[in-house]
């Protein structure tokens, strides 16, 4: 089993910055880390993800240029800086691990609980 526990959520201002932290634990292996989000009322969204080098990356198009995932594999720790925020970026912030570098949920096994973002004009 592979613990995930998600930090840095927040309250900010349109154009503000936050920065997202993921920890994993456990049973831990050479990962690839993701970042989904979900508003209310609807579907979880892919954001960015990251192979366990730092090689592959990619983001979806609405962060493209925003928001930055980086790593630090002696910390077992994934971020997300997301700057230039927008009220629509409002959403639970969940990070997963898994052994691919993809943008569905289902290529995932291991999803921490969630990290509360919410964004104000």
């Amino acid at each position: 089993q592979v613990q995930l526990v998600e930090s840095g959520g927040g309250l900010v201002q349109a154009g503000g910055s936050l920065r997202l932290s993921c920890v994993a634990s456990g049973r831990t292996f050479p990962d690839v880390r993701a970042w989904f989000r979900q508003a209310p009322g609807k579907e979880r969204e892919f954001v960015a993800t990251m192979s366990w080098n730092s090689q592959n990356t990619r983001y979806a198009d609405s962060v493209n240029g925003r928001f930055t995932i980086s790593r630090d594999n002696a910390k077992n720790t994934v971020y997300l800086q997301m700057n230039n925020l927008e009220p629509e970026d409002t959403a639970v912030y969940f990070c997963a691990t898994g052994r691919y570098v993809a943008t569905t949920s289902s290529s995932y096994r291991y999803w921490g609980q969630g990290t509360q973002v919410t964004v104000s004009s």
